[in-house]
């Protein structure tokens, strides 16, 4: 008989073990190792046999063991010291508190919206890098101090359970998730009534209960449309993370975007949580919450323009996506169905937000990342690279400005220590105070100086042999469900053999099969007599890619044959519980990207805190922080025609790297059996690297560069009239930018002239109604080369001249005198662009005048 409903009954806590209920829901737990402690000392096999939850294990650890507990002072004490560490977490001043004490433009909040959350195994909201990095994003707000609000939605099967069939073909499983087993709980207003927001989704009224997570000091807002007042086709908008079809994926994104807004003022009416002055949609998913702030503003009594000018002002955008394919695009007569009825928002104003009214765009589809471009007065790519290419790819939106103008800069990714450092680096590394030579975020990185090598290499073996464990035990389930003999997996792996490990999404840009480009020479090299290698792979492909399905697929066949088994092994279900442990486990970390589709690539973040060695196409991050005291970096072949010629030009990169730098270190070693020369890299690499590439680091760069100037921008727009004024004046110009035009330039410029040398410009411009001082005119200098494209522009600002002489037409003088700084073939042109205080950028408003002649 099938049970219609389920409830959980949980054992009442006695009041010495009362605190225990407040760790267990604050996911700080999950990366604070003492508190994982105090779980693990309640009853060791039940905290294994829950997966670590806290939450499961005190929902079925057994009455008469809490009473003995609750008569335990050595376990009482140390409860209350862990108690009080965490209180004292949640209330002290962290390095935030001190930036804002000396910067008043720092927001008192924060909104931060996602499409998933990587925050624990125990709360499954998440599907890869995207995912792990936005909970990482939180917890080193937490640590910091930063003030964030997440908002996500709450997955009932969250993303799928990966195992394979007897070919080695990916199967999905949706676990039914009760939201009552997981680390939250549900908001409620004063009169204890769960608190509901309503947004209207495919024309239909959908209401949707509102969950709150604790991770540290940063709550997480989720909202669940699984409820019975909902129809049951709009129950199912939060069944399963990027499930469904394209209608589908635009619900979900307007759940996130319009009712997270929502969510976010009832959580913050609720609670009285300061209302955020900042929004960060991190991806296209969540951009339609600036569409909302829209509304909200033109609710209180603006214009379309002017609320635009307001919304525009504290919105941030980070794309993750360096290719256009990767982007959310969705069809115009979809989005104009959904917001029919969006009052007050005209319609003839939300289309072209999104729209790709731009050469080579396709006017039948909305886009989300222009719309989260023109909703955003600030964005951003994850690393300098994607940042780079980011501003390539959308350079269409601004035309007349170079690429290196585009307004997209870069924060480059960073990963949350605490979560993933090996527990053996964690006591090596933790600083006793708060700052090690400036260093506040409690690390001493350079601490593996004062370790002698034998202990660092020890310490490695072991994290190496556990990896092997946790690998055995998964390869063994994973034979059985196959319907093939599990004999094998008790000794794959060798824990004396060098271990390169790969652990990607199963996107073919991301090359999981380029190392079986030569399978005998790999066979080789696994079976080596002396100096084998072996190879740990993990990942997932997207439920919809059959292309990344079978290239899984040739992996676990390849890895099937009997010369290699147990050398190169796959283990099913990439997750956050698999990943921490084989992050150390492993002396390389392998990433062969198609450069520069890569936009960061953390998990080689990851590896290079754990001592590991990138091994890597300088693509993402390690385009911008490759150094050979901390890994290799693979040539890419980009200038070759073919695919099939790249791949086996890198391949072959490859496998040279392996055998000739690779396996000579790490084989080479002393008379106490210790390759010193390895060791001494792995020093480098958590010393060199290990500052550069913790969330932390990435946090503060958020605030620094993206958040207090934004909530800077938005006080300003905030005074009296401002915003008002500027969509007005803006209005103004692009009226006026047709005839806005450069009418002559003027210079005495000898056919070569000597670095240093002072040279004259004069331009006069029409400025066709326009104030001078609503225009800024440069000089646009740079190389030039045979196509007389200019190339690494320097900007010059002219200034009015106003004792030049006129020219009869109208036309406004302007002067500048510039020297020459640097030799070679320089070309010049000049252009005019709207100036104005409040505009955050020249190219801003995408308006550029050109000299023709």
């Amino acid at each position: 008989m099938r049970a219609i409903r389920r409830f959980i009954v949980q054992p009442v806590l006695p009041e010495p073990l009362r605190p225990l209920a407040e760790l267990a829901r604050n996911l700080r737990w999950s990366w604070h190792e003492e508190t994982k402690e105090v779980f693990r000392a309640i009853d060791p096999d039940l905290w294994e046999s829950t997966g670590a939850d806290p939450v499961q294990l005190l929902s079925q650890v057994s009455g008469h063991r809490l009473d003995a507990l609750a008569g335990d002072r050595r376990f009482v004490r140390n409860l209350e010291r862990v108690h009080a560490d965490l209180q004292d977490y949640l209330i002290g001043d962290r390095w935030y508190q001190r930036f804002a004490a000396e910067h008043p433009e720092a927001p008192a909040a924060i909104g931060y919206f996602s499409a998933e959350f990587g925050i624990s195994e125990v709360l499954p909201q998440y599907s890869g890098g995207l995912g792990i990095l936005a909970g990482d994003h939180l917890k080193a707000a937490s640590d910091i101090g930063a003030p964030l609000i997440g908002v996500g939605l709450l997955y009932h099967h969250g993303y799928f359970i990966q195992s394979l069939n007897p070919q080695g073909w990916q199967q999905e499983r949706y676990p039914l998730l009760d939201p009552n087993e997981l680390p939250i709980s549900t908001l409620v207003d004063d009169d204890g009534k769960p608190v509901m927001i309503e947004a209207d989704i495919r024309g239909v009224p959908v209401k949707a209960q509102l969950w709150v997570c604790r991770v540290g000091r940063v709550p997480l807002v989720l909202m669940d449309t699984n409820l019975e007042v909902n129809p049951e086709s709009e129950r199912l908008i939060t069944d399963k993370l990027y499930g469904g079809g394209s209608d589908h994926r635009l619900a979900q994104e307007v759940l996130l975007g319009i009712g997270g807004m929502r969510a976010l003022r009832e959580f913050c009416r609720v609670t009285g949580h300061p209302t955020p002055e900042v929004y960060h949609a991190n991806e296209g998913h969540a951009v339609l919450l600036g569409l909302e702030r829209i509304r909200e503003f033109m609710t209180a009594g603006d214009d379309f323009d002017t609320a635009l000018e307001r919304g525009r002002a504290g919105m941030v955008f980070t794309t993750h996506t360096p290719v256009p394919a990767g982007i959310d695009r969705f069809g115009m007569d979809a989005v104009r169905h959904q917001f029919t009825g969006f009052d007050p928002v005209p319609m003839d104003r939300i289309l072209p937000l999104g729209a790709e009214d731009f050469a080579g765009g396709d006017p039948n589809v909305f886009n989300m990342a222009v719309l989260g471009l023109r909703l955003a007065q600030r964005a951003n790519g994850v690393s300098k690279l994607h940042g780079e290419v980011s501003r390539q790819m959308f350079q269409p939106l601004w035309p007349g400005f170079d690429v290196s103008e585009v307004p997209i800069g870069s924060v480059t990714n960073g990963v949350h220590a605490r979560t993933w450092l090996h527990p053996e680096w964690k006591e090596i590394l933790d600083s006793p105070t708060d700052a090690v030579d400036g260093n506040e975020d409690g690390w001493d990185f350079r601490a593996l100086a004062r370790i002698d090598d034998s202990s660092i290499w020890t310490r490695k073996r072991q994290m190496r042999g556990q990896m092997i464990a946790m690998a055995r035990e998964r390869l063994g389930r994973s034979a059985a469900a196959r319907g093939h003999s599990a004999d094998w997996a008790a000794t794959a792996l060798n824990p004396h053999t060098l271990t390169i490990g790969f652990a990607r999404r199963g996107a073919s840009y991301k090359r999981l099969t380029l190392m079986l480009n030569q399978p005998e020479r790999l066979k080789a090299l696994l079976n080596h007599p002396s100096t084998p290698i072996q190879i740990v792979i993990a990942g997932k492909a997207h439920p919809a890619d059959d292309i990344g399905k079978s290239l899984i697929q040739q992996m676990v066949q390849f890895a099937d044959q009997d010369e290699v088994r147990g050398k190169v092994v796959f283990l099913p279900d990439y997750d956050i519980s698999l990943a921490r442990p084989l992050y150390p486990g492993c002396d390389v970390w392998l990433n062969n990207p198609l450069r520069p589709l890569e936009a960061c690539g953390t998990s080689g973040m990851k590896a290079a805190l754990n001592a590991a060695f990138n091994l890597s196409v300088q693509d993402g991050w390690w385009d911008e922080w490759y150094d050979p005291a901390y890994g290799w970096a693979i040539p890419s072949a980009e200038t070759i025609g073919s695919r099939e010629e790249r791949d086996a030009a890198e391949a072959e990169a490859l496998y040279e790297i392996i055998e000739r730098e690779i396996i000579p270190k790490f084989y080479t070693r002393d008379a106490n059996g210790i390759p010193v020369d390895w060791v001494r890299m792995m020093r480098s690499t958590i010393s060199g690297l290990g500052p550069k590439v913790i969330a932390t680091r990435m946090v503060r760069d958020y605030v620094t560069e993206l958040y207090a100037p934004a909530a800077a921008s938005a006080a300003q727009v905030s005074m009296d009239g401002m915003a008002e004024q500027l969509a007005r004046w803006k209005q103004k110009v692009r009226q006026a930018w047709p005839g806005v035009a450069v009418t002559g330039i003027e210079t005495h410029l000898p056919e070569t002239v000597e670095v240093g040398q002072t040279h004259l410009f004069d331009a006069t411009v029409r400025l066709n109604g326009l104030e001078p001082d609503d225009v800024a005119v440069e000089l646009v200098a740079g190389e030039v080369g045979a196509d007389d494209e200019l190339r690494n522009v320097q900007i010059s600002r002219f200034a009015r001249c106003p004792d030049c002489p006129a020219d009869g037409t109208g036309a406004v003088p302007f002067r500048l005198q510039v020297s020459s700084s640097t030799p070679g073939r320089v070309g010049f042109t000049v252009r005019v662009v709207p100036d104005h205080p409040l505009l955050a950028s020249r190219s801003e408003m995408g308006l550029s005048a050109v000299a023709t002649q």
